[in-house]
């Protein structure tokens, strides 16, 4: 596990519980490639096999060969090619095109991206995978296509990408700005019948694996996870962004990001997401029999934990690399393992999908467990009243302050959690009603 202070091959400072902040030192100093992995962190997506679950999410930090050539320096297992199209298809990016919800404690919580696919050509992408494979074949490369509505131009660059060496090809039908209103990315995603014709399409022409990236802006995800199996995926990938307007200037009424005064509704990435990943990866995980890749809010060992816990094989990561950089990898590789060991678990396969026989209905809860708010620390409660507030307007009316000290009364608790998630000092907690 790694210990406090600074290892310069990372770029990062390693804190207790494996968290970072970024390293003040200049991003163009050499990394050095990465240690032996802990063989427990061998993860299989049907036939594709990965030294550990990390990949690179499609995206800004996989816009180049370079930037893919980095990471896998450093130890991510694989990457998505950030997604390419046909030279016939114009790609101009607007600025700025990046917007950010920022807490005062915690940081950066939500991204807004109206960034669009890859401004580098067909040929630049056959020359680097083809490059990329020679270099590092040990690791999963996967091209990401997206096409006109025409579906033979799918099966065309799908065809492009096998021939350069690509692992796998994943079919980007999710995207939520800028391609919908071309009638591609999640227009497609949210149509059943179109993600099965487009699947089913480059299944005919290609041999490698095909996975399809899923939008989230869906009332169900199981239908189009369905037709997606049904059309020849073989792995599929949950979530894309999801759609958002990230906020308005009160000054100036602009919406954000402001691009000449005007913006788009976007893609929302970036922790504050991971339930909806969570939720996703879980449903499509308990109703079909498909290898999962989770993607949505990841930015430490614990968020891939959870994912695998909910039935991912693997993960992939994007916006915590764009705020943190690519090393962030050492950590979650360190972290993950050593989570591992602690479980007693025979490796990634042992872990995944732990959660799932506890997710159902609402109906299937018990309601024989009571439980009440607890002061479990009483010295170190600062009798703030912020738990006092929350349950008076927003609870029972169980707690109230005496003389200073929180005082809680059993019999009007109801057992539902708000004072303890309330609490900055952590000191109230749940426990069983005698």
């Amino acid at each position: 596990m790694p210990t406090r202070g600074y290892d310069p091959r990372t770029l990062l400072f390693f804190l207790p519980g494996n968290t970072t902040i970024k390293n003040p030192l200049p991003l163009f100093l050499t990394v050095a490639p990465m240690p032996d992995l802990d063989p427990r962190l061998k993860t299989s997506l049907g036939p594709l096999e990965l030294k550990n679950p990390f990949l690179l999410a499609s995206g800004p930090p996989t816009a180049s060969g370079g930037q893919i050539r980095r990471a896998f320096h450093m130890g991510w297992a694989g990457a998505v090619t950030k997604t390419i199209v046909p030279d016939t298809m114009e790609i101009a990016d607007v600025s700025p095109r990046f917007a950010a919800w920022n807490d005062t404690g915690s940081g950066l919580l939500g991204f807004e991206n109206i960034e669009l696919l890859s401004k580098n050509n067909v040929a630049y992408w056959m020359r680097e995978i083809a490059a990329i494979r020679s270099e590092y074949p040990d690791r999963v490369l996967v091209a990401s296509i997206m096409a006109s509505p025409d579906i033979h131009e799918w099966q065309e660059l799908a065809v492009m990408v096998q021939e350069a060496g690509a692992d796998a090809v994943e079919l980007n039908v999710s995207c939520p700005h800028g391609m919908p209103e071309r009638g591609i990315g999640a227009f497609m995603g949210q149509d059943p019948g179109m993600v099965s014709d487009v699947t089913r399409a480059v299944r005919e022409v290609v041999k490698i694996p095909l996975i399809v990236k899923l939008t989230p802006n869906v009332t169900d995800i199981v239908p189009v996870a369905r037709a997606a199996v049904e059309g020849g995926a073989d792995i599929l990938a949950a979530i894309n962004t999801v759609q958002c307007l990230m906020g308005i200037d009160l000054e100036n009424f602009e919406p954000l990001p402001a691009v000449a005064g005007s913006s788009a509704y976007g893609g929302y990435s970036g922790p504050a997401v991971k339930p909806i990943g969570l939720r996703v990866v879980s449903q499509i995980a308990s109703s079909l029999q498909v290898p999962v890749m989770g993607i949505g809010g990841i930015s430490c060992w614990q968020d891939a934990a959870e994912y695998i816990a909910a039935g991912a094989s693997a993960v992939q990561v994007c916006t915590a690399v764009m705020w943190n950089g690519a090393g962030i990898i050492r950590a979650m590789n360190d972290g993950l393992s050593a989570y591992i060991a602690q479980k007693k678990m025979s490796g990634i396969p042992d872990l995944r999908g732990r959660a799932l026989l506890r997710i159902g209905t609402h109906a299937a809860l018990r309601r024989d467990t009571p439980l009440v708010a607890t002061l479990l620390y009483p010295r170190r409660c600062t009798s703030c009243g912020r738990c006092v507030v929350a349950c008076r307007d927003g609870g029972y009316q169980a707690i109230s302050l005496v003389e200073g000290n929180v005082v809680i009364d059993p019999e009007r608790c109801d057992g539902c959690s708000l004072c303890s998630l309330v609490c900055a000092e952590q000191v109230i907690a749940l426990q069983p009603r005698r």
